[in-house]
């Protein structure tokens, strides 16, 4: 029962010391705000394609001219245009353009386009990219690649129907209408279903990441640089000299670290769902649970550090050496399955790349707990493992 006391004093001594330094305070509550924001309106997807300057070089009138017309009218989020024409002589031109920077991308539709549409050629028409910013460039090219798909299906309909028309005079209520023409083009649809409600976006996909992240590496980050600090000021002594259990102390330490890093991810939950949208189709329970599962595989390692490193300098450059890693191979921005597959092994020996994907599963799919047994299982092994090791590791040092 002292235990449990003495752990609480230790725990509430560190969040008043935390609540008296007002910078630390201030910087607790905006990075999380800041890595969402920035995050969140940076990263494009095809949803929030707006605005995009798209250099177009049409040397044809009439289904080049339609052509135009279409893109420059398209629009995938609210009322504003997806693309911003601006007109080119030729190719070359586009290409000075892109050079320079003043378009995305870029449109070629040549003087035979309509010609070869009314002789029953294949037209084509280039696309030109960006290879200085493939994100945006294969966003553009995705879009513009389905709209001219969706034009061209368009202008066969319209030519089954007259065929159909001139095959078969029948009285005009019966004529054959557009689906029938589409039937002829297209004998077999696709329909796609979710399993989940809505249209999920690429945030949705980041958003867990993004709160896994921030949460554990701030508990990793504040747990060592708290030890070393009380190292360096000599408070620590005080505190080893008192009757005090000395697991008491880690695990004070630690709660008070997972108490921050709640914090956190509460708002983080919180401006996804306010400033993004982002719906979580599972329970909130879980996902709390999935983030106090997290922290505790966490508390170890930062343990070791702090028992490692003799100051807060060194203590934040191993803590680096950790978190760089992590952030780039345990799939928060990107997929796991994209990387090489040594780089995938990698992956999956880091903790938080089971947090994340226990968190994607809840939030994104809306998984309940048989679902993320093993993620689950996972993170407990590894904090038990490396508190296991890191407990006497720690008592040994401090006791030097």
């Amino acid at each position: 029962m002292n235990t449990f006391k003495d752990l609480w004093q230790i725990a509430k001594k560190d969040l008043l010391e935390f609540a008296r330094d007002k910078l630390r305070l201030v910087t607790f509550l905006i990075m999380p705000m800041f890595m969402m924001i920035m995050t969140g309106f940076i990263f494009p997807n095809q949803n929030t394609l707006k605005n995009i300057s798209l250099g177009v070089t049409n040397q044809d009138s009439q289904y080049g001219q339609k052509l135009v017309e279409t893109i420059s009218v398209l629009k995938l989020t609210g009322n504003n245009p997806a693309f911003q024409i601006k007109s080119y002589a030729n190719l070359d031109a586009i290409k000075d353009g892109i050079k320079k920077q003043e378009i995305s991308g870029g449109l070629v539709i040549l003087e035979d386009f309509t010609q070869k549409v009314n002789q029953n050629q294949q037209a084509e028409v280039t696309l030109v990219e960006d290879p200085s910013n493939p994100q945006i460039s294969a966003l553009v090219s995705q879009t513009l690649m389905q709209t001219v798909a969706a034009f061209g299906q368009q202008i066969g309909i319209q030519k089954i129907n007259l065929l159909l028309n001139s095959l078969s005079p029948v009285p005009e209520q019966s004529q054959p209408k557009d689906n029938s023409a589409l039937a002829i083009l297209a004998p077999v649809g696709t329909k796609l279903e979710s399993i989940i409600p809505g249209n999920p976006n690429y945030f949705e996909f980041i958003a867990p990441g993004i709160m896994a992240m921030i949460v554990m590496t701030a508990v990793l980050t504040g747990l060592a640089a708290s030890i070393a600090r009380e190292k360096e000021q000599g408070t620590l002594d005080g505190i080893l000299i008192s009757p005090i259990n000395r697991l008491a102390i880690i695990l004070g330490k630690a709660l008070a670290q997972a108490i921050r890093g709640l914090i956190q991810g509460a708002i983080v939950l919180l401006l996804a769902f306010l400033l993004f949208g982002v719906t979580i189709h599972g329970s909130l329970f879980l996902v709390a649970s999935l983030l106090l599962l997290g922290i505790f595989s966490f508390v170890g390692l930062g343990i070791l550090v702090s028992a490692v490193a003799t100051e807060q300098e060194t203590a934040t450059q191993l803590l680096f050496m950790f978190q760089f890693p992590m952030l780039f191979l345990s799939g928060v921005f990107f997929p796991i399955l994209m990387m090489p597959r040594f780089m995938q092994q990698i992956a999956h020996l880091i903790p938080l790349t089971y947090a994340i994907n226990a968190l994607r599963k809840v939030m994104v799919l809306g998984a309940g707990l048989p679902s993320v047994q093993t993620e689950l299982l996972i993170l407990f092994l590894f904090g038990a493992a490396t508190l296991a090791v890191a407990v006497p590791v720690f008592k040994r040092v401090i006791t030097k």
